[in-house]
Parts: structure tokens; C-alpha cells; sequence
């Protein structure tokens, strides 16, 4: 019996030696394995007035993301705000980011911003980035472009510099969009220095338009028109952090940061006032006190809508297609504060109705975009940042 237990005992050694080692040499041959999506998270299912919902969890890993752009239905780029431009392949965030970025500078709300593609990417591979830049002790919003091939950004080049600089790391905007005739609008904050945005020699506080090379259109509102800046298409925004142009309606949508109340959804016009700091809905911090002259006057566009109190919007898109009939052409905007989608339908681009979505599900919501094959994706700001599918 001894002898038996013995040579068992001696069998399931050899067997787990051989074993322990086969299994060695497969871990050792085996690939890196890259940051994959979370596939153990099952979908969660929300219900919205119009259609349920299911939401899954694509990606995750990210450092504060703030951007998406969409190569293809499985090829992502997605800005980082600490300055990386990340590559998402196959629901897989890859480990090396993009080379050849500019220098950019994390600095308070500012940093890698907002990643566009050029309206012909598929034949010249042009990438649109916003970022914050440094001159000196000073920062400000520039816009670069560059050649994507592989996994790097050539023929970097600046194409736009907001002016002046100025201290502090608040209200860089910066949202980048293409309307259908090509044209690049630019969207731009107050720099926490409110009085500038009524200045039209400065950048501060502007929608700016320019030509996908960074010339200024010259049928821009302001060309030829002595003390104001030819690039601005409109001014007196707070901090645009929304922006989305409708190729149905030919409407350039902006969401701009309130103070204590008074964020707004406007309809960008050219050469138009939308009187921040004179007019606002909102108020002072801390205070309550009345900021300006009031919340309307005369040559003062009024928002299509306001929230109060705010909801800190980021992120802008218009659902487009098939995949959401029951939304179709209703504007999807993310909240910051209190981490939700307001859902807002339309008509005649008069806001009818709001819902709110997703109410503190997922965290702080940073972006929102269609991409292809008509789904809707949005990105949440955190230190282990992700990227969600709304099916």
C-alpha cells in the first residue's frame, strides 16, 4: 500500500512539473497584452420617454479624456487633457500614444483639447488639434494640423493662436467643427477675464472662422472693418465648450458655461453679440449679485435656451440617421455637474422639450459624438477616464 501511495504521489509531481513549465514557456511567449475593453461589464438599460436604452462600456484607462474623432468604425484617436492623443483599435486603447503633437501645456482647465478630422480625411489624413499653449507666464488656445501616418503626426503645422495670452488656466473653450462648406469654426473662453469678450481687437470670448489652411474667409462679418479682427464670425461668449454644426439646417449649435446660472444654447450668427458680460442669465458666484446690465439689450442676441442652476455643459451632437428614429435631429448635450445627457427636441430650432438621461450612472460627462454606423459614444472626465456605446 506504501509502495502504491508512493509511486501516485511521485506521478502527480511529474505531471504538475511538466505541466507548471509548458504553462511557463506559453506566458512567456505570449504577446502584451493591450488595455481591452471592459467586456466583463454588462450592458446597464436606462429608460428615456421616447426609446430604452442600453449602455455598455467600450474602453476605459483613459487620463481625462476630452475629445473623439472616429478613422473608421473601429479606429478612434482621443485626446487626453494631461497633452497624449490616445489610438482606441478595436475597442482596445493602445499603449503608445501619437507622436509629433505640439507642445502643449497642462495648465489648470486647459491642455490636449478637442480632435477634429478634415471633412476629406480619407484622402489627405488631416488631424485638427486644440490644445493650450505657453508664451512666457502667460497661456492661450492654439489649433494645429498634421498628416496621420501610423502612429504619428507629420507636417505639423499652427494654423491658428488666440491672442493675447494671459495669465490663469480658466475658460480655453475649445471645441473645433467643419460646417458643409469646409469652413473651420474655433470656439474660444473669456480667460476668466469677462470685460475682454466685448473686445473685438482680442480673441477673447469669440467664435472664430477660417479656411481649413487657417485664412481668413473674406466674407467673414468683420473683414476690412478698422479695430476689429477679421477671423471672429461672433463674440461675447462666456466659455464654449459645445459646438456642432446641423448640415440638415445649415445651424452652427454652441453651449457656452454660465456663471452661477445662465448656461446657454445658442444658434452661432455671423457678426452677432451674445453679450457676455453685459447680459447673462447667471449671477456671481457666492453672492447671487447681478452681473451687467441685466439679461437682455438691444443688439444682444438672446440663447435659443438657458439652464438655471447650471448644468456645466460639455460635449455637443446632433443625432443624425437611422439607428435613433425616435431622436432623430434632437441635440444631445453632456453635463459636467450633474453628470447626465439632456436630450433636446426640436422644432424649427425652438427648443421644445428637455429630458435628462443618465443622471449620475457614469461620472462627469466631457464629450458627445455620432460616429460611424450611427451609434452615439460619450466620454467621461476622470482620472481612469472611459468611453461608453449608447445602443
Amino acid at each position: 500500500m506504501t509502495n502504491n501511495l508512493t509511486d501516485m504521489s511521485m506521478k502527480n509531481i511529474i505531471s504538475l512539473t511538466i505541466v507548471t513549465a509548458v504553462t511557463s514557456v506559453a506566458l512567456l511567449l505570449a504577446p502584451v497584452a493591450f488595455v481591452q475593453s471592459d467586456t466583463s461589464q454588462p450592458k446597464t438599460q436606462h429608460t428615456s420617454e421616447k426609446r430604452d436604452i442600453s449602455i455598455t462600456r467600450v474602453t476605459t484607462g483613459l487620463n481625462h479624456p476630452w475629445s473623439i474623432a472616429f478613422l473608421s468604425a473601429s479606429d478612434w484617436l482621443v485626446t487626453e487633457r494631461s497633452g497624449s492623443l490616445r489610438r482606441v483599435l478595436d475597442g482596445q486603447l493602445q499603449p503608445e500614444p501619437i507622436k509629433g503633437l505640439p507642445d502643449v501645456h497642462a495648465t489648470g482647465q486647459g491642455g490636449l483639447l478637442d480632435v477634429v478630422l478634415h471633412p476629406d480625411f480619407a484622402s489627405n489624413q488631416l488631424v485638427y488639434l486644440s490644445y493650450t499653449a505657453k508664451q512666457g507666464s502667460n497661456y492661450g488656445t492654439e489649433v494645429a494640423r498634421g498628416v496621420l501616418v501610423d502612429n504619428e503626426l507629420r507636417n505639423l503645422e499652427i494654423i491658428f493662436k488666440a491672442l493675447p495670452k494671459v495669465r490663469g488656466g480658466r475658460h480655453f473653450g475649445s471645441r473645433l467643427a467643419f460646417d458643409d462648406r469646409g469652413y473651420l469654426y474655433i470656439s474660444l473662453g473669456d480667460r476668466g477675464a469677462k470685460e475682454l469678450a466685448q473686445e473685438q481687437n482680442k480673441h477673447i470670448g469669440t467664435v472664430i472662422r477660417l479656411h481649413d489652411d487657417g485664412a481668413i474667409p473674406k466674407d467673414n462679418p468683420f473683414v476690412n472693418i478698422a479695430g476689429v479682427l477679421p477671423e471672429i464670425y461672433s463674440y461675447g461668449h462666456r466659455n464654449v465648450q459645445g459646438m456642432v454644426f446641423d448640415k440638415k439646417t445649415k445651424t452652427l449649435w454652441t453651449h457656452e458655461h454660465g456663471p452661477q446660472g445662465g448656461d446657454e444654447l445658442n444658434q452661432v450668427l455671423s457678426g452677432q453679440n451674445y453679450g457676455w458680460p453685459i447680459i447673462t442669465y447667471g449671477a456671481n458666484y457666492g453672492s447671487g449679485t447681478k452681473i451687467g446690465e441685466g439679461t437682455e439689450k438691444l443688439g444682444m442676441l438672446q440663447p435659443t435656451t438657458f439652464w438655471d442652476p447650471s448644468i456645466a455643459p460639455s460635449g455637443l451632437a446632433i443625432v443624425d440617421g437611422n439607428r435613433y428614429p425616435e431622436w432623430q435631429g434632437n441635440l444631445l448635450v453632456g453635463s459636467l455637474k450633474f453628470q447626465l445627457i439632456a436630450r433636446l427636441e426640436l422644432k424649427d430650432n425652438a427648443v421644445l422639450s428637455e429630458e435628462r438621461l443618465v443622471e449620475r450612472d457614469f461620472g462627469r460627462i466631457r464629450d458627445i459624438r455620432q460616429g460611424p454606423k450611427g451609434y452615439l459614444y460619450f466620454i467621461t472626465d476622470a482620472d481612469n477616464g472611459s468611453i461608453y456605446r449608447i445602443e
